[in-house]
């Protein structure tokens, strides 16, 4: 009954989507028609002109594009308890994330927005069963690795993280599927965590399972090394692996020996700030995503490369090319306006818009001029352990301004799984793929100003240690791939040592 009500409704989503497939440009039309309206009398619209904006360009006119830095104003207006600030009313949460120099960020998410980050959940995984027809994983155990669900309150508005307030929306249908239990879900303590979702979910017939790459890889290590099976043994029903936040190809090697078999895998681009992709097609090595128009999110576009020298010219997605990189500046029915949420995404298809994350634009390197990018430095790094037969834990790259011995130079350090037989050569496959991507490390390097890169071996449990000397172990948290700084270099090597 369960897998034919799933089916039923995934075909009516799948009607009801086309529409918006199929009509891109008209459907971010209205979408921008209907966030200006509703918000019309806050006073964000009232100090921005919100009733004289009838077009996109007077839009840009009136709304200058802003960070969270620029937002904080505002949002915190709303935290201390105001209404009609950023949308009408009070939003139902806040959702709580890492920040840069402000400290914590709090992202208002509506009545509104909640939906949209729900549906479009329920959409990738519906649209996952209709493409495959693998509907058989639907009656089986599934686990979502996330944050506590536990939430504080504050004026009236409920705190946590995304993860911990997507965790209260779970469809009634499926309910008695969920694992872990709400107990376990709400320890804090990471490891404590892991430990007792290993004793809840070894044993089930576990057939989905959920969560950032690098804190997924721990559980399943922890699973391999106390079973000393493969995870397609411990769990001979698991057939999907969902994912999102960070590129799988650094993981893909390490969790396919993991796995011991062939395992579905489905990428998606969930943030606290809104839901705006999945993978819909299953193609071999396809891991493209498909924009979602539907969402209450209007989008516009920076090219990375013109942000990065202070151009800050944007274009609708009508305007939008191929292959080009893009700084994403959403607008919200959480009430974010003309907001850079930081991320860098590349077009690969405009028939329907597909894309692909590349990055983070503050998670760039350029100690030397270079605008080093997380796409490039992970292909690089794609390509070295395909070629070397090595699998990763995890990596971060730093720069060396002023190294004991020579000029300066990028330092990679990597935590193996396996490690090269020749780390040199290893690290020569990394600059070769570096100099062929990036014409400006191509420069640095021929022109004598920066050395050939350097691989940093650190030690096993040396990521996760920074992570939990940081308070981010866990959750949704991520390692940066790149720093301007030295400060995780500096870390990393204290743990050597």
């Amino acid at each position: 009954m369960k897998t034919l009500i799933t089916i039923i409704f995934a075909k009516l989503v799948k009607i009801k989507n086309q529409k918006w497939i199929l009509n891109p440009i008209q459907s971010q039309d209205k979408t921008f028609q209907k966030l200006i309206r509703t918000a019309l009398r806050t006073s964000f619209g009232n100090e921005h002109d919100f009733s004289e904006i009838i077009t996109y360009d007077d839009f840009k006119k009136k709304v200058p594009v802003r960070d969270y830095e620029g937002f904080k104003p505002y949002v915190d207006k709303v935290v201390n308890g105001e209404k009609n600030i950023l949308w009408p009313g009070k939003p139902l949460y806040f959702a709580k994330t890492s920040g840069t120099t402000s400290g914590a960020k709090y992202i208002p998410i509506t009545k509104e927005s909640i939906k949209t980050h729900v549906n479009s959940a329920r959409d990738a995984l519906l649209n996952y069963f209709l493409k495959t027809k693998n509907y058989k994983l639907i009656n089986g155990k599934h686990m979502f690795l996330q944050g506590s669900p536990v939430l504080s309150k504050k004026n009236g508005v409920f705190i946590g993280r995304l993860s911990g307030i997507s965790a209260h929306y779970i469809p009634k249908l499926f309910l008695k599927n969920r694992k872990p239990s709400w107990e376990t879900n709400c320890i804090e303590d990471w490891e404590e965590k892991v430990d007792k979702i290993i004793k809840e979910t070894v044993g089930e017939k576990m057939t989905i399972i959920a969560g950032i790459p690098s804190w997924v890889q721990m559980y399943f290590e922890k699973i391999v090394l106390d079973t000393q099976k493969s995870i397609s043994e411990v769990f001979p029903n698991l057939s999907l692996y969902v994912y999102g936040g960070v590129s799988y190809e650094p993981y893909r090697s390490t969790f396919n020996k993991l796995f011991g078999k062939k395992i579905d895998t489905l990428a998606t681009f969930p943030a606290s700030e809104g839901f705006f992709g999945y993978q819909d097609t299953f193609q071999e090595g396809e891991t493209d995503l498909l924009l979602l128009l539907n969402n209450g999110i209007f989008y516009e576009f920076i090219k990375a490369s013109d942000f990065l020298e202070g151009k800050y010219a944007r274009r609708p997605l009508k305007e939008v090319e191929l292959n080009v990189n893009y700084l994403l500046i959403i607008s919200t029915s959480a009430g974010l306006w003309a907001y850079n949420i930081g991320d860098t995404v590349k077009f690969t298809s405009l028939k329907p818009y597909k894309i692909i994350v590349t990055g983070r634009v503050k998670h760039f390197l350029s100690a030397f001029g270079e605008h080093v990018i997380s796409e490039e430095v992970e292909n690089a790094m794609k390509v070295a352990t395909n070629k070397h037969g090595v699998t990763i834990r995890e990596f971060t790259v730093a720069p060396n301004i002023n190294p004991k011995n020579g000029l300066p130079r990028h330092e990679w350090y990597i935590e193996f799984e396996t490690d090269p037989e020749n780390t040199k050569s290893f690290a020569s496959t990394l600059e070769m793929e570096m100099i062929g991507q990036n014409i400006y490390y191509e420069d640095l390097i021929k022109g004598n100003i920066i050395q050939q890169l350097e691989v940093i071996v650190v030690n096993q449990g040396g990521f996760n240690y920074y992570m939990k000397l940081e308070g981010r172990l866990g959750g949704q948290n991520k390692v940066p791939r790149l720093s301007n700084d030295r400060q995780i270099a500096d870390k990393l090597n204290a743990y050597n040592s």
